[in-house]
């Protein structure tokens, strides 16, 4: 047997989910596990659901007045979502 160059087993995993296009699905999900530690712990008692579907996390909240404050910061909510995942992952987010 031939033996090659030995790799970290993250570094295999990484490659692989990148070749099968699944390092954005990952990421997407690692965008909605982090609305918790990135809007604290206040604003996330009021979301009822999230989820990140293309580029675009969809988020439910239970209270109207909560919901303009965060349309409002919007762009900045974003920012610190992708600066967390360390790319440009989340595009838009929508509030119901």
């Amino acid at each position: 047997m031939k033996r090659t160059d030995a790799q970290q087993i993250g570094d295999i995993v990484n490659s692989y989910l990148k070749k099968e296009n699944l390092d954005v699905a990952l990421d997407e999900h690692r965008a909605s596990a982090l609305w918790p530690q990135i809007v604290g712990q206040g604003i996330n008692r009021y979301t009822v659901t999230r989820w990140v579907k293309d580029g675009v996390m969809h988020v439910q909240l239970s209270s109207a007045p909560l919901r303009n404050e965060l349309m409002l910061n919007r762009s900045r909510v974003i920012a610190l979502i992708n600066e967390a995942l360390g790319r440009e992952i989340i595009k838009e987010i929508v509030f119901y």
